[in-house]
């Protein structure tokens, strides 16, 4: 181990590989099983690839785990991992993925992902229902959510480049615990969306046909009402999303880049021509449901702006990720924010918002002035934006999978990445099925209630963790700095949820806004004033710091207080479901692979300390050990 101490130290490998190599020569994978250490293609299975903790070699064992379920709980609540430990876990994949993209291709991944079913189906609905004209500050506020959620995203993207994403992100920051819940419902989110969008893939194909899309399904009357219209279409869109995501980010990324600028073409038309045919008396009564429908309509709205997280996932397939990917996930937001604005005008200048079709608005708009022709380029340009929200999507829940399943909170055998394509097969194939099964049985009206909610809440518990990583650092923070941190962070959520309380169930009241709008106001001027900062980043941060992670935590927690109480219903069901899940095997899991990564990184440290000294008297992140 000597040598490969020598040789980090000196620069001669990097973190990375010496993750490799201590997967290689520490963790006994060559010396137990001489097979696990070699490259594997995807879909292959060995013993072990499901349950290979201890806790699961016997039934004695996994009784004896569940007797301490309430001390491992504490465990993984309370221990926090390190920077250095989330890029080392990309060695449990065995194969690295390969470092093939730029900004450019980040920025198309971007709008790729975001500009989709969203803009080109419920701006109609919004317009007509719940905003008017004024839909286009509806997309302004969640435009804005959305763009601080970037930034809090590119700082840690940037920092742990790594597939995890948010999950790793709040690993480091929040614990295990929060990360898992945080990830089970990102991973909710990108299979309902993606069912969501294959679903409108087929209704626009149906229209670029001259069909209806029930035309296109088969109903099955023995199902229940919303699960009886089955949809072979979006199953094989599904499965031709699924092969091209397998075969090669890099392809992906210049598919997704031709389907984006032919998209971007057709939205440029439908503004140019939309204007052309504008009449300023559609906007005559521009605020018809005042500003409680104007936010009512943000909080569905975010729907539109679900994906672009997907880009933070690729930061480990990212040349330059210091550079790149600020470029690419704040260029792709202020593009895609630009656009809908843009959109959104155009429509209700168009045409009266009581008058809009909620299906296909903009097609309808259209052969409302006369250009019938023009809604065949509207759906062909709505076809090529979902087929790109489709494959960005496939592309970054594979990678949320796949370094979940490194801590394994999830079967470790989706973690192993593709030798020959350096793609995660696995975790990439089994997700896109679920997809495709969801959006065979089940109608868009359901599948789109649950997205805003599961968005809402990971952006900001994003925040929060940022602010965490900014102002706590074990053994840097003293202890009354600690407890002013938390104070300042509870009274900034409590403030925000009152609020967003107060909002929902105060139709006309404003008074509480005087109460609880200053209240997160003194909290963060506090935090601001009497809490120092113990860290900085190292080499991109977040600016404003902390009020733009401090207002990113108000507009998300704001919006959700806009949300129908069927979705929260929905949403306790599934983080109920996740939380079973981990009780019984995720929390042995992760505890048992923790504890033994900790040996073997105590066994690496003494070795390569009988070697020699190294400037920072240890190999490891010691920031949260």
């Amino acid at each position: 181990m000597k040598s490969e101490a020598e040789a980090l130290e000196l620069g001669i490998i990097d973190h990375e590989d010496f993750g490799f190599i201590l997967c290689e020569t520490t963790m006994g994978v060559q010396e137990e099983e001489p097979t696990a250490g070699l490259r594997r293609r995807g879909c292959s299975y060995q013993k072990g690839d499901f349950l290979p903790e201890e806790s699961f070699k016997s039934w004695e064992n996994y009784t004896a785990a569940l007797k301490q379920t309430p001390h491992r709980l504490i465990d993984r609540i309370l221990t926090r991992s390190g920077d250095q430990a989330e890029l080392d876990a990309k060695a449990k994949s065995q194969t690295q993925m390969k470092k093939t993209l730029t900004w450019w291709d980040l920025i198309w991944f971007g709008m790729g992902a975001v500009i989709g079913a969203g803009i080109f189906v419920l701006t109609g609905l919004e317009a007509r229902d719940d905003a008017g004209p004024a839909v286009v500050l509806s997309y302004v506020v969640s435009g804005a959510s959305a763009l601080m959620s970037v930034f809090c995203y590119t700082e840690f993207a940037v920092e742990i480049p790594v597939a995890g994403g948010s999950f790793a992100y709040l690993r480091v920051e929040l614990g295990d615990f929060v990360a898992f819940i945080a990830a089970g419902n990102i991973l909710l989110e990108y299979v309902i969306g993606g069912a969501a969008v294959a679903r409108s893939w087929t209704s626009y194909f149906a229209t670029l046909c001259n069909y209806a899309p029930e035309d296109f399904r088969i109903t099955a009357h023995g199902l229940a009402k919303n699960y009886n219209e089955l949809d072979p279409i979006a199953v094989g869109v599904c499965a031709i999303i699924c092969v091209i995501a397998v075969l090669s980010t890099k392809g992906s990324s210049r598919i997704n880049y031709i389907a984006s600028v032919v998209h971007i073409i057709v939205i440029i038309f439908i503004i140019v021509c939309g204007l052309i045919n504008a009449d300023t008396k559609n906007y005559s009564d521009f605020l018809p449901y005042e500003a409680r429908g104007v936010f009512k309509a943000s909080a569905v709205l975010f729907f539109a702006y679900v994906g672009f997280d997907a880009v933070a996932t690729m930061a480990e397939e990212t040349k330059n990720p210091a550079r790149d990917i600020p470029i690419g996930l704040v260029g792709s937001m202020v593009i895609t924010t630009t656009l809908y604005c843009a959109l959104a005008i155009t429509l209700c200048l168009m045409q009266p918002y009581k008058q809009i079709d909620i299906n296909a608005p903009f097609s309808v708009a259209f052969q409302a002035v006369g250009w019938d022709w023009a809604k065949y380029v509207v759906a062909a340009g709505a076809l090529k934006g979902m087929t790109s929200v489709l494959l960005v999507g496939a592309v970054g829940q594979a990678r949320y999978l796949t370094h979940i399943a490194r801590t394994h909170m999830m079967p470790p055998w989706f973690a192993i990445v593709d030798a020959k394509t350096g793609t995660p097969v696995n975790a990439t194939v089994v997700m896109l099925m679920a997809t495709a099964l969801i959006a065979f049985f089940t109608d868009l009206g359901i599948l789109s209630t649950l997205l805003s909610i599961s968005t809402l809440f990971i952006f900001m518990l994003v925040a929060l963790a940022l602010l965490v990583r900014r102002y706590y650092v074990s053994g840097v923070t003293t202890a009354a700095n600690r407890n002013k941190l938390i104070a300042c962070l509870a009274t900034i959520l409590i403030s925000s949820g009152a609020t967003a309380g107060y909002w929902g169930l105060s139709k006309h009241g404003w008074i509480g806004y005087c109460v609880t709008v200053p209240i997160w106001m003194i909290a963060t001027v506090s935090l601001w004033a009497f809490v120092p900062q113990a860290r900085q980043p190292k080499m991109w941060g977040v600016p404003l710091v902390p009020w733009l992670p401090s207002a990113s935590i108000a507009i998300n927690i704001f919006l959700l207080g806009s949300i129908d109480k069927d979705s929260f219903i929905r949403f306790s069901a599934w983080t109920g479901f996740l939380l079973v899940y981990y009780f019984f095997f995720g929390l042995h899991a992760a505890y048992d692979t923790a504890k033994e990564d900790e040996k073997q990184w105590k066994k690496v440290e003494e070795g390569s300390k009988s070697g020699f000294e190294s400037k920072n008297g240890t190999l490891v992140d010691a920031d949260k050990s």
